[in-house]
């Protein structure tokens, strides 16, 4: 047996290519082809600095999940513009105020900063698209993912295969979206398409809807605003790595730093669920309905939704 003088083993050390490490989270199944993972066979060195800069700016080496998720995160920041102002219109001010009339002032002022043609396709119509679009079609990718990893090709192999699992975050989102078309159809489409627009329409329109339909008014609204502020805060907890998940930590301390955050996440979405609907509920739903010819309008409008034309 010939000794091995160490050269052998330096050149096979020499040959290995040297890789940062990656979060588990950051390289799903889809990323396990060779464009992420080097090829055993390789012996080439480490590539340049300008190949490992251009990856890391995101403009190669990245799934369709990595695009998905930033197009879900980032149309969320212009969506939760819109709701801090919708919250504070339809909230805040009339607590503040105890009158629909001066609320109503504020609520025509600041308006045409998220409702015109401009900004309110930029701000609400299209981030809102967006969001739901990209949680829908990350799904049904991780769904097509599962099917190639299990080999379902058949009708009968698939539904013998699981669907993701569904986080409580995103099962909210599911349920929000309809509940978010509905009440957009009644406060902004429904005035476009009987009057031509909805210059008319403010909080008095709001209130004469709940002394009107007081059954699906409440539970609408309390359902829309729960769920939506619910959504909202666990979804800003995971952007900024806030979630209880997201705790690194093990043994004791860990469990601890995921309780703390788990209550405080909750004790938030409570506090603006909160404040959301004693303005909502407790002033504007509570002024009652609108007389003369305004309540007759406002009828009218009510008299096009098939669920409250019953009652109408």
């Amino acid at each position: 047996m010939i000794p091995s003088d160490g050269t052998d083993d330096q050149e096979s050390l020499l040959g290995l290519q040297e890789l940062e490490p990656s979060p588990v989270e950051d390289t799903p199944a889809e990323y396990a082809h060779d464009s992420y993972f080097p090829s055993a066979s390789s012996s080439s060195p480490s590539p340049p600095p300008l190949q490992h800069r251009s990856s890391t700016l995101g403009l190669s080496g990245h799934g369709p999940v990595y695009y998905l998720t930033r197009i879900q995160r980032y149309s969320s920041y212009a969506f939760s513009v819109f709701t801090a102002f919708h919250i504070t219109n339809t909230s805040l001010i009339p607590l503040l105020t105890k009158s629909i009339p001066a609320s109503d002032t504020y609520l025509l002022l600041t308006r045409p900063y998220y409702q015109s043609p401009l900004a309110e396709p930029v701000i609400v119509l299209l981030p809102l698209l967006a969001h739901i679009g990209s949680g829908v079609a990350l799904r049904l990718y991780r769904r097509s993912q599962n099917l190639q990893r299990y080999g379902a090709e058949s009708k009968t192999d698939r539904r013998h295969v699981a669907w993701p699992a569904l986080s409580g975050t995103s099962l909210l989102g599911y349920i929000l979206a309809p509940l978010v078309i509905g009440h957009a159809f009644v406060n902004r489409v429904l005035p476009l398409w009987v009057d031509g627009g909805s210059s008319g329409i403010g909080l008095g329109y709001v209130s004469h809807g709940f002394a009107r339909h007081p059954l699906f008014s409440n539970i609408g609204f309390a359902a829309l605003v729960s769920v939506g502020v619910w959504h909202s805060v666990w979804g800003w907890a995971k952007w900024l790595n806030l979630a209880p998940a997201q705790v690194t930590d093990s043994g004791a301390e860990g469990q601890r730093k995921r309780k703390r955050r788990w209550y405080g996440v909750n004790l938030l979405s409570a506090t603006v669920a909160g404040l959301w609907l004693a303005g909502g509920l407790g002033v504007v739903g509570r002024a009652g309905e609108a007389r003369g010819w305004v309540g007759r309008e406002y009828d009218e409008l009510y008299r096009r939704i098939p669920v409250f034309g019953r009652w109408a």
